[in-house]
């Protein structure tokens, strides 16, 4: 099992109801803000931070395609949602002064860089943030398969998921009082349970490839940090 050390390369995944706060659409400017500190502490303590956003809290592919539409045209609005919300996160973190890079799968110049690898490695090596945006750009990938493909392109050292729960349960803690918390869980109990910690296609990536995945609770105060800095905190999904 890797150790829970301080991490020097991270992949933070943040849901794109995350950023909905309590309302469940749309963008919560103080949740925001307050999720631009937390990355700028990580940074200014000198971890690198690559961030993948999801687009849920504008547009859902997989619900659109559910109601009538095709899928893959679902999945490419999806897609624009996401970099609706890079650029309020980019917009947040540098009235921070955090210097922040969006690069896009879909090339869209007018507003993001396209994506290439090594100018995002670099982008980091430099000490910016860099947001990725548009997924992997084509339909039928989710952003959780995004964020372990770029967390393992840009060499980062964990996936960081954060979600609204304290990290990975054996039932929904909502509806079951007697569900408990994993503090360690392999890829294969992740994916034979069906614990829905992320989609199977981006659990077995990180399995095949040996990236471990810390789940954790963004709305605790300072838990970017903490996980970061290496505290016991959420769930370590890692390989046997």
């Amino acid at each position: 099992m890797p150790k829970r050390e301080r991490f020097k390369r991270v992949l933070l995944k943040l849901s794109g109801e995350a950023l909905a706060g309590d309302a469940g659409f749309g963008i919560d400017t103080d949740v925001l803000e307050s999720v631009a500190a937390e990355i700028k502490n990580v940074r200014d303590g000198g971890t690198e931070v690559a961030i993948v956003v999801g687009g849920g809290n504008i547009f859902r592919g997989v619900r659109g395609a559910t109601e009538g539409m095709d899928r893959a045209s679902a999945d490419y609005m999806g897609m624009l949602a996401t970099v609706l919300n890079c650029i309020a996160l980019q917009d947040a973190l540098e009235r921070q002064n955090v210097h922040t890079r969006v690069q896009s799968a879909i090339e869209m110049r007018a507003i993001a860089e396209p994506y290439i690898r090594r100018k995002a490695v670099r982008h980091l090596e430099k000490g910016r943030v860099v947001i990725f945006g548009a997924g992997v750009g084509s339909p039928y990938f989710t952003t959780d398969t995004t964020a372990a493909l770029r967390a393992m392109e840009m060499n980062c050292q964990v996936l960081l998921k954060a979600t609204k729960v304290d990290g990975i349960y054996t039932d929904d803690p909502k509806k079951n009082a007697k569900a408990t918390m994993f503090d360690e869980i392999t890829y294969m109990d992740v994916l034979q349970k069906g614990l829905k910690v992320m989609d199977s296609t981006a659990i077995s990536l990180c399995m095949d490839n040996r990236l471990p995945i810390i789940v954790f609770n963004l709305g605790e105060k300072n838990s970017l940090t903490k996980v970061v800095s290496g505290e016991r905190m959420g769930t370590m999904v890692y390989a046997n």
